[in-house]
């Protein structure tokens, strides 16, 4: 699909630019659950919702790449975290000046919300800001967020500073609170072996 044709895409980033130190190293996006690519899963839910979608990722670049989406790394080295992941799709979805809102999510939660993007577009839009953080159940998703990519030079000046905390750099943005409550699952992520072994159908 062609941005150019669309006023301001919506552009899904999974991140799956992770160590995956919980999990004994392994990248996590391309570890199987019930059979299937826990990222798979992911695509499958997100791809619905969104103009155009993208992978973050440091390493196995061809295999992401062979799931239908380019892959973007982060432009910081040494693994540095999500926000790495994001500044790298913000700096992707904005080259040539072009606007564009960066929808996050990890590839490690493959029950992520169909009405994701949705809810947070709508919620910006609403109340005129820059980003939106989805919260469940009264905790906060920062994982789960909506940026305008005018928001590229101030994340990358905090990534400069030596930042990392999702939720800091959010609230210090117009920002906006999106609740999702009921549904705490949706947004569970699988960072250790036990975990993965829970999900995992007989």
């Amino acid at each position: 699909m062609s941005l150019a044709s669309i006023p301001i895409p919506i552009i899904g980033l999974i991140l799956a630019g992770g160590q995956g130190r919980r999990m004994g190293g392994v990248d996590k996006g391309l570890v199987e659950l019930n059979g299937r690519p826990m990222i798979a899963q992911v695509i499958a839910r997100l791809r619905p919702q969104v103009d155009v979608l993208l992978i973050n990722a440091n390493r196995n670049a061809d295999t992401y790449a062979a799931l239908g989406a380019p892959v973007v790394a982060d432009r910081h080295a040494g693994f540095v975290g999500p926000l790495a992941g994001l500044d790298a799709g913000l700096h992707h979805a904005g080259e040539d000046d072009r606007e564009a809102w960066v929808l996050t999510c990890p590839c490690d939660s493959p029950a992520v919300p169909l009405d994701l993007a949705a809810r947070l577009h709508r919620a910006v839009l609403a109340a005129g800001v820059d980003v939106a953080m989805a919260r469940a159940d009264g905790q906060l998703q920062p994982v789960f967020l909506l940026a305008h990519t005018r928001c590229a030079a101030s994340l990358a000046a905090y990534l400069a500073g030596g930042e990392r905390k999702i939720d800091r750099w959010v609230l210090a943005q117009k920002h906006v609170l999106v609740d999702f409550d009921g549904c705490p699952e949706a947004f569970a992520n699988i960072n250790t072996a036990s975990e993965l072994a829970q999900q995992q159908k007989d």
